[in-house]
């Protein structure tokens, strides 16, 4: 029953390196999210922009991430996690600093399509070089903390869009997104491939693309296992993005809040997102995947329900982090049961293709929540949300794969 293995609790070199690349990746790719959040509501007062088209922007990107996805992952099976992560922060950080110079709806579109590329191609790459260099059982943990990473970069967000939008406009915001770049000579200069990889290199035969059909694909249980984790996927996504994209601006008109007073909020929803990705990670590593899904999935239709019943900035900061707990507590989670579920030789393209095809798809909530905004009220855009939270949970007790890692495990 028990996730855990025997192993010394020390991380070696190399798995230091590991997880403070990965973690240093995810935090700046999502400070670029972040940013684009805290400039909507100033984008589209600047740009007379509507809720949808808006919206539109965030839904690029994520399209943006299941070319890159795809594309990166595929290479990262091909050539070497190293070489394709480095490649992916590269491109991501240089889109996002053009955005400093964009003065159309369809710059922006065409930047924000860049940059979900080079993002799109960061996160399996990532993940399968935590899977190939840590036991199974602290894997849970361990890509929990790299996701902790990516809230530390939503951390920064907040604060730098606080200091710099109020006097420099949100144009200079993202030439902050540049930084980066500074990450891929580390990643170049102290990664190296895993003895597993290298291995699986040496054993591989034909085509990838067509082994990567083959073991997501090939059978109607290895087909339903691939579809359902999408399903999960986009559901998180959905949340994630239509959470983190429009409350600073529900927030702010809700409750008549300022830029700076949103960035409190969002502090407080990101320190309970971190919190729980750190004890969802001991969950799946102790008593497995469903277990824990199960707990943060029926959290998450909870508390997102009951933010709309915020009515002071009080209740507002604890039922934020509260949500953030559950909404996103379980986001490493995905990577580790897709590490584990699919085999080493087309790891990183499996991470991708299923975690971007539900960012593509869940990035859509962006779209969806900014119509029912112009059209409803909070608590019709909490329902909904509420609602798909629901759906993955009955997707994820369906699924066999998972029964089986907490059975055998």
């Amino acid at each position: 029953m028990k996730y855990i293995t025997q192993h010394s609790h020390g991380l070696s070199k190399n798995q230091k390196w590991v997880i403070a690349s990965t973690s240093s990746g995810f935090a700046l790719e999502n400070m670029d999210v972040l940013f684009l959040s805290f400039a909507m509501s100033s984008m589209i007062a600047d740009l007379h922009l509507s809720g949808g088209a808006a919206g539109l922007i965030s839904s690029i990107t994520n399209l943006g991430m299941l070319v890159g996805g795809i594309c990166f992952g595929i290479l990262g099976d091909k050539i070497g996690r190293v070489k394709t992560f480095s490649h992916t922060v590269l491109i991501f950080a240089l889109a996002t600093g053009l955005m400093a110079f964009a003065n159309n709806i369809y710059e922006i579109y065409a930047l924000r399509f860049l940059t979900g590329i080079g993002a799109g191609g960061e996160y399996g790459v990532g993940i399968a070089l935590i899977a190939e260099n840590f036991e199974s059982g602290r894997i849970g943990k361990m890509t929990s903390i790299a996701a902790v990473g990516g809230q530390i970069g939503a951390i920064f967000a907040a604060l730098i869009a606080a200091w710099i939008i109020p006097t420099a406009g949100w144009h200079t915001l993202f030439l902050v997104g540049i930084v980066p770049v500074i990450l891929t000579v580390f990643i170049r200069r102290h990664l190296h491939e895993s003895d597993q990889f290298l291995q699986a290199k040496k054993d591989e035969k034909g085509s990838l693309l067509r082994d990567v059909i083959k073991k997501m694909f090939s059978t109607p249980r290895l087909a339903f296992q691939s579809l359902g984790l999408m399903v999960m996927m986009t559901v998180q996504i959905a949340g994630y993005f239509g959470l983190m994209n429009w409350l600073p601006t529900i927030v702010q008109k809700q409750l008549n809040l300022n830029v700076s007073s949103s960035s409190i909020w969002m502090i407080s929803t990101i320190v309970g997102m971190s919190i729980g990705m750190m004890t969802f990670g001991n969950i799946f590593d102790h008593f497995g995947p469903r277990r824990a899904f199960a707990i943060f999935l029926i959290g998450s239709a909870v508390m997102v329900y009951v933010l709309s019943l915020a009515q002071n900035m009080a209740t507002l900061l604890i039922i934020g982090a509260v949500m953030g707990f559950f909404s996103n507590g379980m986001f490493g989670g995905y990577g580790a049961v897709i590490s584990r579920l699919y085999p080493t030789e087309i790891r990183s393209s499996a991470n991708n293709i299923i975690v971007n095809i539900g960012r593509a798809i869940g990035g859509f909530s962006s779209v969806v929540i900014g119509i029912l905004m112009d059209h409803y009220n909070l608590t019709v855009v909490m329902g909904f949300l509420s609602a798909l939270y629901i759906i993955s949970f009955i997707v994820m007790m369906s699924l066999p794969g998972l029964k089986e890692l907490s059975h055998n495990d």
